[in-house]
């Protein structure tokens, strides 16, 4: 018994060392950091791999994008606004609604191919392997997409 004791201790320290052991080799103190610090570009650059030329590229496309971006933002705010003050107007006209509807759609199916492209331009940017990844994590949450304001790479409430 006093043999089984000692045998479950040792296998419980080398479970413990072994756990702690895969946890330091697999944690990325620097990509731990940036997300701490709500610093996307900073996430970007270490979970993507990017050289300092990269990441300034994608910063300046970044900056280029946005102005489009708030715009599209901007247009369909004013759209939702639209459609729902003729939505809730007693006696509204049927085909008016509708026709409202249709614009708001188009508006937001602009402003997601416009985020597809900017992201695929993003992904160009990095190594083939890491821009796949890029897209593989970001496509697919285009369609989330609030259209409250412009998607930023801060990390914070909004877009990303």
């Amino acid at each position: 018994m006093r043999f089984l004791g000692r045998t479950l201790v040792v296998l419980a320290l080398a479970a413990v060392a072994a756990g702690f052991l895969c946890y330091r080799l697999n944690s990325a103190p620097a990509l731990h950091a940036a997300v701490a610090k709500r610093d996307a570009m900073a996430w970007l650059q270490v979970d993507f791999h990017l050289t300092d030329r990269q990441l300034a590229e994608i910063k300046q496309a970044h900056e280029a994008y946005a102005p489009s971006c708030e715009e599209h933002c901007r247009m369909i705010k004013e759209a939702t606004v639209a459609l729902d003050a003729l939505a809730a107007t007693r006696g509204s006209n049927p085909a008016q609604v509708a026709a409202a509807e249709r614009t708001l759609q188009e508006l937001r199916t602009t402003c997601e191919t416009a985020i597809a492209a900017h992201v695929r331009k993003v992904a160009g940017l990095m190594s083939p392997e890491d821009g796949r990844r890029y897209l593989a994590l970001v496509l697919p949450k285009i369609a989330d997409f609030d259209h409250q304001m412009a998607p930023g790479l801060d990390l914070k409430k909004g877009h990303h």
